[in-house]
C-alpha cells in the first residue's frame, strides 16, 4: 500500500505523527507533506522534532512543492489521509481549490476515485463547514472527526490518540489492535 499523509495546521498534530509511526511499522509506503502552520503547531503541542517526523516517511515534500509526483493523477498511490485536517484545508478541497500539495493530492484522490480520509479536529462546527463535509462525503471522501470514545475507559492521552488512529487504520483496511473494540455487556 502507498499512502499520502498530510499534516495540516490544526490542533491535534499528534494524530498524524502517531499514524505515521503505525504505518511505518506496517511497512506501508508513506508520502508526507506538512504545512507551515502544522510545523508551528508541532512545536507548540508536542516535543517531536520535524526531523523525526520526516524520518517516519518514505518520502517527504514541502507543501508548496506542486511538482511532487503525488500532485499528478499518473502517480500511483492508494489513499490519502489529511490528519489533522484544518477546516480551511477541508473547505479548499470541497471547493476544488488545489493551491498547495495537500489540496492538489486530495483533488487527485477525488478525481481518480481513490480513498481520501479527512480528520477534522475542530469544535463547534459552522453550517458552512458541515455543508463542506457533506459535499465531500457525497464525493466519496471519508470524514473521520477526531472524536475518541470512552467505552474502553482510556487511561492516558495516548489511549485517546490510538483510538482515532486505530479508526483511521480501519478505514485504510489495516488490521490493528490500537483500541478496544465495542463489546456487548
Amino acid at each position: 500500500m502507498r499512502a499520502v499523509i498530510s499534516i495540516s495546521g490544526a490542533s491535534g498534530v499528534i494524530y498524524g505523527i502517531r499514524l505515521l509511526e503505525e504505518l511505518k511499522a506496517e511497512k506501508v509506503e508513506r508520502f508526507l507533506t506538512v504545512s507551515c502552520h502544522a510545523k508551528e503547531i508541532i512545536a507548540r503541542e508536542t516535543d517531536y522534532k520535524l526531523g523525526y517526523i520526516k524520518n517516519l516517511a518514505t518520502r517527504y515534500w514541502e507543501n508548496d512543492e506542486l511538482n511532487a509526483p503525488i500532485a499528478s493523477g499518473s502517480s500511483k498511490f492508494d489513499s490519502m489521509v489529511v490528519v489533522p485536517c484544518s477546516l480551511s484545508t477541508l473547505s479548499k478541497i470541497a471547493c476544488g481549490i488545489a493551491d498547495n500539495l495537500t489540496t492538489r493530492a486530495a483533488s487527485i484522490c477525488l478525481k481518480e476515485r481513490r480513498k481520501l480520509i479527512l480528520v477534522p479536529r475542530e469544535t463547534p462546527l459552522s453550517t458552512i463547514s458541515l455543508e463542506n463535509m457533506l459535499e465531500l462525503s457525497r464525493s466519496g471522501c471519508v470524514i473521520l472527526p477526531a472524536m475518541p470514545a470512552f467505552y474502553s475507559k482510556p487511561k492516558s492521552i495516548k489511549d485517546f490518540v490510538d483510538f482515532v488512529v486505530g479508526r483511521i487504520l480501519d478505514q485504510l483496511g489495516i488490521e490493528n489492535r490500537l483500541y478496544e473494540r465495542w463489546k456487548e455487556g
